[in-house]
């Protein structure tokens, strides 16, 4: 068993492909002995998050919540995967810099185009109605990390591709066995 915790920290509009990636890559670093927790954005809003809005200091909050749990986590020797839109950049290097574990960012990256086309939920179509106020992407900011460690592009890319681009770099690292 891999006594290394880390963060894999899943970052992108909604729709872009951060929850399906959090799944296709928790079971593959199980298989190669790895711990793993995953927290999902929508979980954590659901468990731990519950009553907050959507303005942007509740988002704040909301994703300092998470950081917390993942560093918690990854320091008892946990792979904590989380997937959440978590679109403002200061935070999310907030999250890092509290970090005592490494802190792998991953921008799953899609333009808005395709995430809208991707909208199982109805989210975008009710965001650019008005009917959802600060819809990130729409009516909100989403800023896009400015070095993380390794980009996704799940418009051109596999999930398993992107899987395996994740897997390689984490490799690379050391965090997990080749």
């Amino acid at each position: 068993m891999s006594r290394q915790g880390f963060v894999l920290w899943f970052t992108g509009l909604s729709g872009a492909g951060k929850s399906t990636l959090a799944q296709k890559v928790a079971p593959l670093l199980r298989a190669k002995g790895v711990r793993v927790e995953v927290l999902d954005g929508d979980e954590v809003r659901e468990n731990l998050s519950k009553g907050l809005s959507f303005s942007k200091e509740d988002r704040d909050v909301n994703v300092r919540r998470i950081g917390f749990v993942a560093n918690l986590l990854a320091r008892n020797g946990v792979c904590a995967i989380t997937a959440a839109i978590s679109p403002y950049r200061a935070v999310r290097d907030e999250c890092r810099a509290k970090a005592q574990v490494p802190f792998v960012e991953i921008h799953v990256k899609a333009p808005l185009a395709v995430v809208e086309s991707r909208d199982v939920k109805g989210l975008y179509k009710k965001a650019r109605a008005g009917e959802i106020p600060n819809f990130t992407g729409v009516s909100d900011p989403y800023e896009e990390p400015t070095r993380p460690e390794i980009i996704v592009h799940t418009d051109r890319e596999s999930a398993d591709e992107s899987a395996r681009k994740i897997l390689s770099y984490l490799a690379q690292r050391g965090l997990v066995a080749e």
